[in-house]
């Protein structure tokens, strides 16, 4: 389970008006502050800030700004494209390695900046994917439960928020139970641990580690997603798997993965109250900016049955053919 949150990501100083089109002096800051950030020289983005920006965030909360909030999910800047002004200000459609944000910038007349913000454009704004077309197995070698599942709110409470509707929240039932023995410990807990393998061919698009495990009936709502990996397949479709057990993620970015290969371990991490596995569709890298699409596996056992092109609902028992 994911609650999600608007990823704001930096404001500060105040915007000056200008004249109308892009000025000589803008360009220029433009295309250094994009070498000084994607030269992760976090020093230099800040001394290109006015004393008052300087006095409103340190250089330290400046430098964690830059490689956790930024770098760490959007990657380098590809481009910066200047597409009008906002409240006076020069506003960038900017590029990144996994993402397109806008950045709007304001100069003093010392040409130091005054005003920054940036903010990932919105999920409508990315291209509309509706399901997926590349063939997927799915990412258990074992059965699963459909926790929740489908396309409506009763069978899927996902389906009410946007960025991860028709997600997929997967776990392991015996005996009408999810555990035997302590709740309150994880190992307990069946599908704990267990193997996560790539759906399909892809490539690694995010990473992220180094988050704890749960206690059962405990959540990190500071970290949603917890340990995570992202997939993203040759037509542009993005896999995001949440939850993952600590330390157990045995993939990079950047990284081609073949169907079946294993992502990482089943875990109780991030905004998460038992051991699962969030599975979700999107049409971008960060759930924060997506829009969330259907699932469908290409060929699974159903409550026994062999189904194909199929969208587990809620209940469902499913487990791949072979």
């Amino acid at each position: 389970m994911i609650r999600p949150v608007l990823l704001l990501l930096f404001f500060v100083g105040t915007f000056l008006a200008f004249s109308q089109g892009e000025l000589p002096n803008y360009a220029n800051m433009a295309s250094e502050f994009s070498s000084r950030y994607n030269a992760q020289d976090y020093e230099g983005v800040y001394n290109l800030y006015d004393a008052d920006m300087q006095k409103a965030m340190t250089f330290e909360e400046t430098r964690i700004f830059y490689t956790n909030n930024v770098n760490r999910l959007m990657g380098n800047i590809v481009t910066m494209q200047f597409i009008g002004l906002k409240q006076g200000a020069h506003l960038y459609r900017t590029t990144f390695d996994r993402s397109i944000a806008d950045i709007i910038l304001s100069l003093n007349p010392q040409n130091k900046i005054n005003g920054l913000y940036i903010s990932p454009v919105q999920g409508d704004q990315f291209p509309k994917l509706e399901r997926n077309t590349t063939p997927m197995m799915l990412p258990f070698l074992e059965e699963v439960f459909v926790y929740w599942g489908g396309t409506t709110l009763d069978q899927n409470y996902h389906v009410g928020e946007i960025t991860q509707q028709y997600a997929y929240d997967l776990l392991m039932v015996a005996n009408g139970t999810s555990f035997e023995g302590d709740p309150k410990v994880n190992d307990s807990y069946f599908v704990f641990g267990k193997e996560i393998v790539a759906p399909c061919d892809a490539r690694v698009s995010l990473v992220i580690s180094g988050v704890k495990d749960n206690i059962p009936g405990e959540m990190n709502t500071e970290q949603l997603t917890g340990n995570t990996v992202v997939l993203q397949t040759a037509n542009e479709e993005y896999l995001l798997f949440a939850h993952l057990k600590e330390d157990s993620i045995v993939v990079e970015e950047g990284q081609e993965v073949q169907q079946g290969d294993l992502i990482g371990l089943c875990g109780n991490s991030g905004n998460s109250s038992e051991p699962h596995l969030h599975l979700s569709l999107q049409n971008t890298v960060e759930m924060e900016n997506a829009t969330g699409a259907k699932l469908y596996f290409d060929q699974i056992l159903v409550n026994g049955e062999i189904k194909r092109d199929y969208l587990p609902v809620k209940e469902d028992f499913v487990r791949n053919l072979n």
